[in-house]
């Protein structure tokens, strides 16, 4: 426990830290994900090839790479941004392939009659899309789409080999103290799972009330 209580501030920074990439990417890659998922099914061959190449890209893409490719890539070519930054990005980009397939196939499971009414009424893709397809597609991918950002927040331990401040990091000073390492990383598993819990709280609350009744 004395790893814990000693070290409280430094848990706490590493925490918050882990929280903060969390919540930024994982509105990141809502909204990047809400989009790829129009693209994929837009009316537009272009806007569909964008979105293909964009999941296809990321989707095999190893995180760890795309760390290295945007928190060393990009500033050589003049985007300097603080690391915390750089590493939302990443995370929410990457992420943000998960929820455009999760929301693409929640899209695919509402009948194409809805769109085709919409469309009879006057309504354009992106009116039938919005007041819709994507509110019955929604109901349809709530735990799925929690699942992705649960594993956005575990994925939030790779920054911190990138000089981000975030809990798994905090492993590397207290071993230089000479804690317990068992018990340094029981608490920063404890750590993670607060966060995790919390995610897969608010889904499940949100599944009681917009999910789809079986």
């Amino acid at each position: 426990m004395n790893v814990l209580t000693e070290n409280f501030a430094l848990y706490g920074k590493g925490f918050l830290g882990t929280l903060e990439l969390t919540v930024y990417s994982s509105i990141v890659a809502l909204v990047l994900g809400f989009l790829m998922a129009s693209f994929r099914v837009a009316p537009v061959g272009s806007f569909r090839v964008f979105g293909t190449v964009w999941v296809t890209v990321l989707r095999n893409t190893p995180l760890t790479l795309l760390f290295f490719a945007v928190l060393l890539g990009l500033p050589r070519f003049g985007i300097v941004l603080p690391f915390e930054v750089f590493a939302v990005l990443a995370l929410g980009c990457y992420t943000s392939a998960f929820i455009c397939e999760a929301l693409r196939s929640g899209i695919n499971t509402v009948p194409k009659g809805q769109g085709e009414a919409a469309r009879s009424l006057g309504m354009s893709f992106g009116q039938t899309l919005g007041a819709v397809v994507l509110p019955q597609a929604f109901r349809s991918v709530i735990p799925p789409i929690g699942s992705t950002l649960i594993a956005l927040a575990k994925n939030s331990a790779i920054a911190g080999a990138f000089s981000v401040t975030e809990l798994l990091g905090t492993y590397k000073t207290l071993n230089e103290l000479g804690y317990s390492i068992v018990w340094t990383f029981v608490w920063i598993a404890v750590g993670y799972l607060i966060i995790t819990l919390s995610i897969s709280a608010v889904f499940h609350v949100l599944e009681k009330r917009y999910g789809v009744a079986r």
